[in-house]
């Protein structure tokens, strides 16, 4: 099944979707809500229960995140993982995804990550090239990351 296309990732007057929904200006059903972060159900969820943990601040990317802001943004993907496991909500393992970029599947410029309930045979897919790599080419990558830290 092909992706539907991609929502708008701004409101009719230009506001970031994300932005409006804090401000009570777009629509959404709440999860968690506290000063710094909300948590909402996604409206194109992979399975029933998806849910995006997004920082109140706007940071359009993962560089642009303050690092203890990004902690606490785990955390509360933790806590909201541990309560998708109800009995009476079908989930057998988790997912968390954070896509960050456009050549990452980030289709709204708005730091948010994905917790997704994952159950056998829900369709949910990463296709990839999972090969085995060379020992060489790992260590080259290894020395790249390290000497850009």
């Amino acid at each position: 099944m092909a992706r539907p296309p991609a929502l708008p990732a701004t409101t009719a007057d230009g506001e970031c979707v994300f932005c409006a929904i804090f401000a009570g200006r777009a629509p959404a059903a709440f999860v968690h809500e506290d000063d710094e972060f909300v948590a909402i159900v996604d409206l194109r969820p992979v399975t029933t229960g998806h849910l995006l943990v997004l920082p109140r601040t706007h940071h359009e990317d993962l560089a642009s995140l303050p690092p203890a802001v990004g902690v606490r943004m785990f955390g509360i993907a933790h806590e909201l993982a541990a309560a998708l496991r109800r009995p009476d909500l079908r989930c057998e393992g988790i997912n968390l995804f954070l896509a960050d970029g456009e050549a990452a599947g980030q289709e709204i410029p708005h730091v948010h990550l994905h917790v997704i309930p994952r159950h056998t045979g829900d369709g949910f897919t990463l296709a990839a090239d999972w090969r085995v790599r060379d020992r060489g080419e790992l260590a080259e990558v290894a020395a790249k990351v390290r000497a850009a830290r």
